[in-house]
């Protein structure tokens, strides 16, 4: 997914929505979407209090920073194939600190993550379940449906429905992560997804091997 499809989606936010749409379900949660720039610009949002997601050692040698969206087809690929030998030969091993950034060009990827950071101990856990059903979640597009799949995510990975709507309905966390997604996107020149940072150089979607030869060059480098 290009910059132009973030645009387009994030433009639909901003301009049609008229603030945040909300979304009532039996549980009378209230679902926040893309669009948290028309209440004020991202830049002035304090994002300090958004935790980073990492795997591995902090102190690795390289450090590679993947920005992806839970909607992303070509994510779900990549965590389905490349990302785990990522995993077992470089993070893993302790030769790479990996830190895994949320794109959001649709409320539901934001939905998605509000489910996934509900527990950051188990984020990378429901990150597995969104990429691997992705099919099945998103569904056909309709927003109820898509509200109830993430819960039933949630629950498979231990969260509670109590904890689960709570999570869902928080529009300042989501407004945050909003303006730190675009603050992130800005700094690294993030134009496509998944888009790979490797000390601070970045790569576009690419084959395992080819990720692993930049990863070698990069270790005989240290």
């Amino acid at each position: 997914m290009n910059r132009r499809t973030a645009l387009i989606a994030l433009g639909a936010g901003f301009l049609t929505l008229g603030g945040w749409w909300t979304l009532q379900q039996q549980t009378s949660t209230q679902l926040p979407p893309i669009g948290a720039a028309n209440a004020q610009d991202a830049a002035d949002v304090d994002t300090s209090g958004i935790v980073e997601m990492t795997l591995g050692d902090a102190d690795a040698p390289v450090t590679l920073v993947e920005y992806a969206s839970f909607t992303c087809p070509h994510c779900a690929t990549f965590h389905e194939g490349p990302f785990k030998k990522l995993k077992a030969d470089y993070i893993d091993t302790g030769k790479v600190h990996f830190i895994y950034r949320d794109v959001y060009f649709d409320r539901f990827g934001l939905w998605a993550a509000l489910v996934a950071r509900c527990d950051p101990d188990r984020f990378f856990g429901i990150g597995n379940l969104l990429y691997s059903q992705q099919r099945d979640w998103l569904g056909d597009g309709d927003p109820s449906a898509i509200v109830e799949n993430l819960r039933k995510i949630g629950r498979v990975a231990g969260l509670d429905n109590e904890r689960l709507d709570a999570c869902l309905a928080d529009n300042d966390k989501a407004r945050t992560l909003v303006a730190w997604y675009q603050q992130n996107a800005e700094a690294d020149d993030i134009d496509s997804t998944p888009s790979l940072v490797i000390d601070g150089q970045k790569y576009s979607n690419m084959a395992y091997e080819e990720l692993s030869s930049i990863l070698d060059e990069k270790l005989a480098d240290e």
